[in-house]
């Protein structure tokens, strides 16, 4: 079920705040728990069976850790966690990387055809973000964190519906207190659903119209050199807005219910080097990697340049990894494994700190690295992306321009210079100076009136056109 469905604005999304307001406090977890299983299984039933497995089996491995720990046996809970962390991946590879695996076997040696089969897994929705929730949730009780004796809980915390199919990745010490102690009050509510329009408005009228124009570029086989910019700069905002709207949408949801889940965008495409991009995007996973993988590695804080490469080439393959099954993903963590590297080994970020020209020269080469790197992101193989960056280049014979870019550019103009500005934190900035000069409740006021008529016009869109599933949704 999408946010974005009027299934769920007008039919899901009503029943389950009703109810969840008229229940008593103790009950109304159970409540969400029930109805954020109903979410998952809405569309593939068959996978509930999965999640389900999943959430059972971490939360007896939590338990028993924090069992065996309580009995002085170290050993074994190490074990238990370690058992726990290699089972989540299995299940992990087993859904979303075994086809890949097996047609690579294939592919590039014939002679394991009489041994290896071509799988045809279907991939479960969301399973990246369940599994890496998961995996925290054991983690942190290993680490200290109190264990949660009722697995109805655990369930709500892994399945909730508002974060469940793309995130945020929500850690359990976020929201632990908030599963059992959590209040909603009004200010709380309405912050919450302006949150949701703002979030709905940038799927339904950015996200979904610029990938208009960047489909058509990838769709057409003779595009021109501008066509293929145009195609590449729309994706770019794109991605942005249909991820970061479901972002919203998620944490808009979260209040509406008393959560408070952790922001996942601030403005990344005004980034001055690649490392601060990616301390701007996508932040749950950044951080989680980070956490997780990279700080127990050592960090940067290691002896030689040497290492610390090491460290952050692990976290950008597993990066790259996480984000699909295929080589084209694994070339562009690669990518930014080698860009962040040079960043690091260089000190660009202190450099750009110091010498004002060269932040502004590095900022636009950025700019220019991320967009380059979202075509090798959305082509579905490197020989597509290859082919792509070489229509841009004009090195396939192909034109300047044609009729196709003023078509696009005149149709779709509105949403592409609305995205642009809104990539850059300037209406924040007027709020703000709005509120500086005592006008906070006005501009507020002038803030929600207009994103529930710009709701009105997304809902128009959606009865047009009722097929509009997120990108994140693959992952």
């Amino acid at each position: 079920m999408l946010f974005t469905s009027l299934e769920f604005v007008f039919l899901f999304l009503p029943v389950v705040l009703g109810i969840n307001f008229i229940l008593p406090r103790k009950m109304r977890n159970y409540w969400l728990m029930l109805a954020s299983l109903f979410f998952y299984g809405w569309g593939e039933p068959e996978f509930l069976l999965i999640m389900i497995g999943s959430i059972l089996f971490n939360y007896f491995s939590a338990w028993k850790m924090s069992e065996l720990r309580e009995e002085g046996k170290e050993t074994y809970c190490k074990f238990t966690l370690i058992f726990t962390i290699v089972m989540n991946l299995l299940l992990l590879f087993r859904y979303k990387y075994m086809n890949f695996v097996t047609a690579t076997l294939l592919n590039s040696l014939p002679f394991t055809a009489g041994w290896v089969t071509q799988t045809e897994i279907e991939l479960p929705i969301g399973i990246s973000f369940f599994t890496f929730q998961a995996i925290s949730y054991v983690v942190d009780v290993y680490r200290g964190t109190k264990v949660q004796k009722n697995p109805g809980y655990v369930a709500l915390y892994i399945s909730l519906f508002p974060q469940l199919i793309a995130g945020p990745i929500v850690r359990y010490n976020t929201v632990a207190n908030e599963i059992e102690h959590r209040e909603i009050t009004g200010t709380m509510f309405s912050e919450g659903v302006l949150r949701f329009l703002r979030g709905f408005n940038k799927k339904v009228l950015l996200a979904n119209l610029l990938a208009v124009v960047a489909d058509a570029s990838w769709d057409n086989g003779g595009r021109s050199v501008a066509m293929a910019w145009l195609g590449a700069l729309c994706y770019m905002l794109q991605i942005f807005f249909d991820f970061s709207g479901y972002s919203d949408m998620a944490i808009g949801l979260g209040k509406m219910l008393g959560f408070h889940f952790p922001e996942n965008f601030n403005y990344p495409y005004i980034s001055k080097t690649i490392s601060e991009f990616w301390r701007r995007w996508h932040i749950s996973l950044s951080s989680w990697f980070r956490d997780y993988v990279y700080i127990p590695l050592g960090g940067s804080r290691v002896r030689t340049k040497g290492r610390l490469i090491f460290n952050l080439c692990t976290v950008w393959l597993l990066t790259g990894i996480w984000h699909g099954a295929n080589w084209s993903f694994l070339a562009w963590g690669a990518l930014y494994a080698f860009f962040i590297c040079a960043e690091k080994i260089f000190g660009m970020e202190k450099l750009v700190k110091e010498h004002r020209i060269l932040g502004w020269c590095y900022q636009g080469v950025t700019l220019l690295i991320i967009l380059l790197l979202w075509v090798l992101f959305r082509s579905e193989d490197i020989r597509i992306a290859w082919y792509y960056l070489h229509c841009m280049l004009g090195l396939n014979g192909n034109a300047l321009g044609d009729a196709s870019v003023l078509f696009y550019v005149r149709e779709y103009r509105v949403p592409l210079a609305v995205g642009i500005l809104c990539c850059t934190p300037l209406f924040q900035k007027l709020q703000e100076s709005w509120e500086a000069k005592g006008k906070g409740e006005l501009c507020n006021a002038l803030t929600a009136v207009c994103q529930m008529v710009l709701f009105v016009f997304s809902l128009s869109y959606l009865v047009i056109d009722a097929h509009n599933p997120f990108i994140y949704f693959n992952f």
